[in-house]
């Protein structure tokens, strides 16, 4: 069996995914074990667990892919800084120490990393006298090392796992290394690039650009500025198209770098910017004001406008009728919304790890087709893929660590908190039940998800009806911005009933209006900003947004029948096939991946319940000290 190991690191969302005989078999982010959002660090912990997972070695392995070029991104910075001398001089200063000390010699750094892992694996098999009678000898051989460029690894993250043979790729993000949007024609086992733009005109960056402005975090807070748009009114629209940005026809367009100062400088805007919308960047952390709402509307107009431009150009170019996205813009499931409603195609699919980490994937796959010249796994024509989530090769995004109900009992004991222990049914049933009575409750079960969404196996659930629930689970339990929604997990063949949805949303990449007959009056309908949060727009007006949109997951027998199952179950006591769904972790925490993590977070906020495989804690037959101990670790603020 032929195994190939993909890997992002080193700039972002590090993660690690492991390819065997062309099918996708496990994969994961280094964040979830390490506890640090968003950690660029090698990804020694999630490759550990892919090998493990699979019983391969690191000397097994038949290559090891890298999800980009960094001598084509140093060639980059370098000519970057070269044309903005002398204003680019202290971040070049600042950058070059770990371009030359890491960076330029990749090659090196990674093998160093993976002889440690060499190293451990033989220890683990051999015993430590063993291993260090072994290590005074010559270095372990590594597997070979190939190189794939960021946009390619994308391009294969978005096709290759697609329920299609025939597809149109488009990539949008910040910058690879020359890159910033490209895009493809998938076909069979080959993708062929057909144009790109290239740093430092990006879409992804002028969307940054705005979200450093607004308050919020470059890499981080996008979600922020894409969430607070609803709030807003278009009121920059113009001034944006005017000064920064031109598009063409074609979909190209060019940014006007006199208001930017990311290509050479430390923040992603300067004062020319800040003098066209009035006024310096709003301070972090401080209130969310109608500007800050009326700029976020206005960058998603015209980030939508733009993807939309493309699109249609890119449907007459290739002429597919199924279009795969990736890159980090694809994670704004407003612009994929309206893109489907829309756009020029009749198919759609987006990566679920659309960003950095799931290149990991892009990079291994890109390998097994390109540089092993093998075909692809269960190709299907595109109108049999529509509609079905088992259709695509991302086995619903539930590619990490999975762990048994001995193993929470296990943990349980070792921490002495009180717990219960129910079969299938009961706990079903339990827990529809205190979701019904308007309790929170932590849903830990099977693998977890890859990517940045709760998929039903690491979530916090809530009932959707709850006028308080919103408000209450940002506040309390999330511990960030009141504005933030939430969204809805529904049961795939009830979505219809609720949603303005023709199509299936797996994995929560699609945002869609409540339909008309599930809204309510509006009271206070002179409201703004966010006044809006308390009016009750529908009758399930926890996943309602302020527009009537929400951000929509339908979840499938196929794919998850034990959180189907839940949600079928609270049906029975509640008349509706819906709960709210969120991640498990709390502000500036990535996602929990182990036991011990959703303990520590289930004690640490206002969660009522948690479920941990067939395995149920309550919040009130907790010991405060083991409380107030969960409390004391703190997670730094995105």
């Amino acid at each position: 069996m032929n195994h190939i190991l993909g890997i992002s690191a080193f700039y972002h969302d590090s993660a690690a995914a492991l390819i065997s005989d062309g099918e996708i078999a496990f994969a994961a982010q280094e964040e979830r074990f390490t506890r640090v959002k968003h950690d660029p660090s090698f990804p020694s912990q999630a490759i550990q667990f892919c090998l493990k997972e699979q019983g391969v070695s690191v000397e097994s392995l038949d290559a090891v892919v890298f999800y980009d070029k960094p001598l084509l991104k140093f060639e980059r910075l370098l000519e970057t800084y070269l044309a903005t001398a002398p204003k680019g001089f202290l971040s070049f200063a600042k950058a070059m120490p770990i371009w030359l000390k890491e960076k330029l010699y990749l090659k090196s750094v990674l093998r160093t990393e993976l002889r440690k892992l060499i190293h451990q694996e033989r220890a683990l098999a051999n015993g430590t006298s063993y291993y260090i009678e072994r290590q005074k000898q010559k270095k372990p051989k590594v597997p070979k090392l190939l190189f794939c460029e960021h946009h390619e690894s994308h391009a294969a993250a978005a096709y290759f796992p697609s329920p299609y043979d025939d597809a149109a790729v488009l990539c949008l993000d910040g910058v690879g290394e020359w890159a910033t949007s490209s895009a493809w024609q998938g076909s069979g086992a080959e993708l062929s690039p057909l144009f790109e733009i290239h740093f430092p005109h990006s879409l992804g960056l002028l969307y940054s650009a705005f979200t450093q402005y607004c308050g919020f975090k470059v890499n981080s807070g996008e979600y922020k500025l894409m969430g607070l748009a609803p709030y807003g009114e278009g009121k920059y629209v113009d001034l944006i198209k005017q000064h920064l940005v031109q598009v063409n026809q074609d979909g190209s367009f060019s940014l006007d770098m006199s208001y930017f100062d990311y290509a050479a400088g430390n923040t992603m805007t300067n004062r020319r910017f800040h003098d066209l919308f009035g006024g310096p960047p709003h301070p972090s952390e401080a209130p969310t004001e109608q500007k800050q709402m009326d700029l976020a509307r206005s960058i998603q107009i015209v980030t939508e406008d733009i993807v939309l431009t493309i699109a249609r150009y890119l449907r007459q170019h290739t002429q597919s009728d199924a279009l795969c996205l990736a890159g980090g813009v694809a994670l704004n499931c407003v612009a994929n919304g309206r893109l489907l409603r829309e756009g020029p195609f009749k198919h759609l699919w987006i990566q679920p790890a659309a960003g950095d980490a799931g290149s990991a994937i892009g990079a291994a796959l890109q390998a097994w087709h390109k540089f092993f010249e093998q075909g692809r796994v269960s190709q299907i024509g595109n109108e049999e893929a529509e509609n079905s989530a088992l259709k695509d090769h991302m086995k619903g995004a539930y590619l990490g660590p999975k762990y048994t109900n001995e193993a929470v009992v296990e943990t349980c004991q070792q921490r002495q908190l009180p717990y219960t222990v129910l079969n299938d049914d009961e706990l079903l049933a339990v827990s529809a039940k205190h979701i019904e009575e308007g309790k929170v409750v932590g849903w830990f079960q099977g693998a977890m998800e890859f990517g940045p969404r709760a998929l039903g196996n690491r979530s916090i659930i809530g009932d959707p009806r709850n006028t308080q629930m919103q408000s209450q689970m940002n506040l309390k339990i999330k511990q960030r911005e009141s504005f933030r929604p939430f969204a809805p997990a529904v049961l795939a063949e009830e979505s219809a009933k609720w949603f303005d949805l023709d199509t299936i949303s797996p994995y929560m990449l699609l945002v869609a209006d409540v339909k008309k007959t599930h809204h309510q009056t509006v009271e206070m309908t002179d409201a703004k900003g966010l006044e809006k949060l308390n009016q009750i727009r529908s009758s399930v007006p926890a996943i309602t947004h302020v527009d009537y949109s929400a951000r929509v997951q339908t979840v499938h027998k196929e794919t998850n029948p034990r959180f189907h199952e839940l949600i079928s179950t609270f049906k029975k006591v509640s008349g509706i096939g819906m709960v709210i769904n969120t991640s498990f972790n709390v502000r500036g925490e990535p996602p929990v991946c182990s036991p011990e993590d959703a303990i520590r977070c289930f004690l640490a906020t206002d969660m009522d319940v948690l479920v941990m495989e067939n395995t149920m804690l309550l919040k009130e037959q907790q010991a405060d000290e083991a409380i107030e101990q969960a409390k004391q670790v703190t997670f730094e603020l995105d």
